[in-house]
């Protein structure tokens, strides 16, 4: 394998690493080190961060296959934050009742 084609697998290896690493501290993904999910949205944004930073640092030094990867998992951890951003900051009793659904008569 040349080190071209090396080069490009280890970057894809390191953008997915970000990304689950993100996805598990946002909870969205069971810590494979104790088995449970958990929660840790300030580390969930440092993930994000680093990878912000990969990409803008790399800007004009992707292919298109790298630079379109990049702005999925980018955009998909962003949703994903802001998503659990949101049912932190809602009160608990608007978080464990369940939707109230109409009844059919």
């Amino acid at each position: 394998m040349d080190q071209i084609k090396k080069d490009e697998l280890l970057l894809i290896q390191l953008i997915l690493m970000f990304q689950t690493a993100a996805l598990q501290h946002m909870g969205k993904l069971k810590n494979t080190m104790t088995d449970k999910v958990e929660q840790d949205l300030p580390q969930a944004q440092i993930s994000i961060d680093l990878l912000e930073m990969l990409h803008s640092k790399m800007k004009n030094n992707l292919t298109p296959d790298e630079e379109r990867l990049f702005t999925t998992v980018l955009q998909e951890l962003r949703l994903n934050y802001v998503d659990e951003v949101s049912k932190a900051q809602k009160p608990a009793s608007q978080q464990s009742s369940p939707e109230q659904q109409p009844s059919s008569a």
